[in-house]
């Protein structure tokens, strides 16, 4: 979809504008070195004035901050038995490349080397693993150790003199709460609408418009803000023929179901251009295209879309929707799409699996939001819940 093309050639811009730009990949396949046709290291590389880029390493990484939390688990599932290579293995913390990238930005960030980071991040899936990351770690390692350190040290004189189990030591606490702090940290930046935005690269593909919303709505799930969406490869009128007409009536077709999925995010367009993006030259092209006279440090929408909340009973998916009255409103959900058409206009959000296999339960307009209750089916029992699949009018209440 040219992701790694566009987030090149956003830092090209910004350096060109005088911003100190580090533009890092957390992408396994890496292939920024390839956009600007050099090569990358795991620490940064300058590339151009004002601009540095680097290919994380991740079994470098990991090694940095895992280590220690590693031989104590290894020597405790070795001391029930398992293999010592399987007991390696097996402490790996899940998403641990995820998390190595993430220290790792943080600590560009706070080094005050430069004014902008940008981000090529790795496909959807994987990214959205990297950016819901902080929650989970912070569940695993809390669950995992939830004996403290003070109460360690009364306890393991008792232990050894009973048993040959490995107790953690201070530097295994240490480096839980080293990791800790880290998550905070990163969880603290990632979430700052003012310091960190995401933008979405797709192409107007239906199949590809679908999947970025799918991104979208589960970026907001985590909390994360959308400030621009990427448009990219769309045919210019000037190319003939009646293979590119037809091309370019499904990209124009397809073009308005992007706005109407992602308004009020801007969206920018980027033409297919007659060769390949690759190089400082073509980058700059890339780069003028897309931002024009704009600041790509810019932050170009504040707000979220929608939030989703989680309530007892399910989650409350709250959407604003300022000057809009309750009979311009009409709901209609599809399986996992939810169609929320306000007058003459509507919006397409394809919704997480967690509210997919829920019903609306009401939908009500408050103080210029649009709050939307899923539960789930068990508990509509001896209910009427608005009809699914067929188009129901936003109760007046």
């Amino acid at each position: 979809m040219g992701k790694t093309s566009v987030s090149a050639a956003s830092a090209l811009r910004l350096a060109r504008l005088g911003h100190r730009t580090l533009v890092m990949s957390t992408d396994a396949a890496h292939s920024l070195a390839d956009s600007f046709d050099t090569t990358l290291d795991n620490e940064p590389v300058q590339v151009a004035p004002n601009l540095w880029a680097q290919e994380i390493s991740v079994l470098h990484e990991v090694d940095r901050f895992w280590v220690t939390l590693q031989k104590y688990m290894s020597a405790l599932l070795s001391w029930r038995g398992m293999d010592g290579v399987v007991a390696e293995e097996m402490t790996v913390l899940p998403g641990a490349e995820e998390l190595a990238g993430l220290v790792r930005i943080v600590k560009h960030y706070e080094s005050g080397l430069y004014d902008a980071i940008v981000v090529d991040c790795a496909p959807t899936g994987d990214t959205l693993r990297l950016l819901s990351f902080p929650d989970i770690a912070r569940w695993w390692l809390e669950k995992l150790f939830p004996i403290q350190r003070q109460a360690a040290k009364v306890i393991r004189p008792f232990m050894r003199a009973v048993t040959d189990m490995p107790m953690p030591e201070d530097d295994v606490f240490d480096s839980i709460q080293h990791l800790l702090t880290q998550l905070d940290r990163i969880h603290t930046l990632l979430a700052d609408q003012d310091m960190t935005s995401v933008r979405i690269v797709l192409n107007a593909e239906k199949m590809v418009v679908k999947e970025a919303q799918r991104t979208h709505t589960y970026l907001s799930l985590f909390g994360y803000s959308t400030d621009m969406v990427v448009c990219n490869r769309i045919f210019p009128k000037a190319v003939d023929g009646e293979y590119f007409s037809a091309w370019r009536d499904i990209q124009s077709r397809n073009h308005l179901l992007v706005e109407e999925c992602f308004s009020p995010v801007p969206i920018f367009d980027v033409p297919f251009f007659d060769t390949e993006v690759v190089g400082l030259e073509m980058l700059d092209k890339m780069g003028e295209a897309i931002f024009g006279e704009a600041d790509p440090v810019s932050v170009f929408f504040h707000g979220k879309t929608e939030v989703i909340e989680p309530t007892p009973e399910g989650f409350l998916l709250k959407m604003p929707l300022p000057m809009a009255r309750k009979d311009q409103i009409d709901l209609l959900q599809t399986g996992d799409e939810l169609v929320v058409q306000v007058g003459d206009y509507k919006r397409n959000i394809i919704l997480p699996r967690a509210l997919a296999v829920m019903q609306v339960a009401s939908a009500k307009l408050e103080e210029g939001e649009l709050r939307i209750t899923f539960v789930r089916k068990e508990e509509q029992a001896g209910s009427t819940p608005p009809a699914l699949g067929a188009r129901t009018r936003e109760p007046a209440t």
